[in-house]
């Protein structure tokens, strides 16, 4: 038995106006409902289609994709059966959570995956809000006047800039075919400075100096060299402090993968100040960059690398020269 179109409006008129105190069937939340939606956009059409007929038992006939989607979403029993469905696939649940901010393993199961999106969804704030960060970091009116800044916290400042800064660099790799995000110069100062120390087949150091050649040799490191970079924002694996003259120092370590293979790990430091000629933005004045090969790891948890820094080092780090 199936249900005709205009039958099954009909019945979604009927429970939009009859159920009280639900926003759907499904009990889907709004931001569950916000989230699966992505998710579906990403899907193709014949995948949308058959997870209607899927969901509904082929009880409902659809005439169209967006149809479909409305099936899906008010059919489906709760966010967690959804994503678990064969048509959902892991690397559609992945590239969603990268493009929300959310740092995930390349390797990370479909299981893994979708814990997390739900423990996403769990959250009292829309994941917008609670975990992707602007563009750009900006500053708020009230924190305009450093001297106003009584409750500043340099790590959650740290925070917010690693959820924006590694996104958008893991964006540019092409084997997560996924749009790149406005990467470029822009977000470096003019006379901004890279220093990268790579131990992988033997010692090699690199200093560039300007906002243009550092932006391009980090940028080839996920577009040209395919890298994935997994930061670890533990309190073991993410440091910030704050000068007195505006300086942000933000430490932190992680994984660096290519495709399923972890090949290392990383320490990355940043000296970030606000450009006031640019709504008071943050910008990029210096980056440090060690990179450490797989071989060398051994005895090492891989999965939450830590920082190596001590206090005294990062504080030499203020010192701009």
């Amino acid at each position: 038995m199936h249900f005709s179109l205009n039958t099954w409006k009909a019945l979604r008129s009927w429970r939009r106006g009859k159920i009280k105190n639900s926003a759907n069937m499904s009990g889907l939340s709004s931001t569950e409902r916000v989230g699966l939606k992505k998710i579906l956009d990403s899907m193709e059409t014949c995948d949308i289609l058959s997870l209607s007929d899927t969901v509904t038992n082929r009880l409902i006939l659809v005439e169209n994709v967006a149809e479909a989607k409305e099936v899906i979403l008010s059919f489906s029993k709760n966010a967690e059966e959804l994503l678990k469905r064969k048509k959902v696939q892991r690397d559609l649940i992945f590239k969603y959570l990268v493009s929300e901010g959310v740092n995930m393993l390349p390797s990370s199961d479909k299981h893994q995956l979708v814990r997390r999106t739900l423990e996403l969804w769990s959250s009292d704030m829309a994941p917008e809000k609670a975990l992707r960060p602007p563009k750009k970091p900006q500053t708020t009116p009230e924190s305009n006047d450093r001297k106003a800044e009584v409750g500043f916290d340099p790590l959650v400042m740290g925070q917010h800039f690693c959820n924006w800064f590694y996104p958008m660099l893991n964006s540019q790799n092409p084997s997560l075919k996924q749009e790149p995000q406005d990467w470029g110069p822009q977000h470096f100062w003019p006379d901004a400075k890279l220093s990268l120390l790579s131990r992988v087949t033997g010692e090699n150091i690199e200093e560039l100096l300007g906002a243009e050649l550092t932006s391009l040799r980090l940028l080839s490191l996920t577009r040209d060299e395919r890298l994935f970079l997994s930061t670890n924002l533990q309190p073991h694996g993410l440091k910030a402090l704050a000068s007195p003259h505006g300086l942000v120092l933000v430490a932190v370590a992680g994984t660096i993968h290519r495709d399923t293979a972890c090949l290392g790990i990383f320490e990355q430091t940043f000296g970030l100040i606000r450009s006031p000629l640019e709504g008071n933005s943050w910008k990029i004045k210096f980056v440090n960059l060690k990179i450490r090969r797989q071989n060398a790891l051994e005895g090492m948890d891989v999965s939450a690398p830590a920082l190596n820094y001590n206090s005294t080092e990062l504080q030499q780090f203020r010192c701009l020269r």
